[in-house]
């Protein structure tokens, strides 16, 4: 199988995107946990610890995500140049690398979201355990 020039610039446009997610999702992420950590000073709450735990976790699970992005980025770009200069062979290694980081970023974002959803989840547990009308 022989890569064109134009085949890894095709993930350009996605990686973009991908990346302006995932930093959305940090500033999210961010802001909530600010927050957080102001109400818990104000009025310490075992739940909001387990928040925290899970706030730590997703924090590192989208650095990662960023970081296998911008490396996918960064191979796609080395692809880019290699096959320009005729490297062919190296040129596909390096493409199938960056295919690696994409697909690791992708599931690293998969398991994030399903923290976001239990994070989510510890507070409709902690309404419904306080008997509040609706729950």
């Amino acid at each position: 199988m022989r890569i064109e020039l134009s085949t890894p610039a095709l993930f350009f446009p996605a990686i973009s995107l991908l990346m302006l997610a995932y930093s959305n999702r940090f500033f999210g992420l961010a802001a909530i946990i600010r927050k957080l950590h102001g109400s818990h000073r104000e009025s310490p709450n075992p739940v909001l610890l387990l928040e925290i735990k899970n706030m730590r976790l997703r924090m590192r699970l989208i650095r990662d995500m960023q970081s296998f992005g911008m490396l996918g980025l960064i191979l796609c770009t080395l692809c880019m140049l290699l096959l320009f200069r005729g490297y062919q062979r190296v040129g596909e290694w390096m493409f199938g690398a960056a295919m690696v980081c994409m697909l690791l970023s992708l599931i690293w974002s998969l398991v994030e979201i399903r923290l976001s959803g239990k994070s989510l989840d510890l507070h409709l547990q902690d309404l419904e355990k306080d008997g509040t009308p609706g729950g």
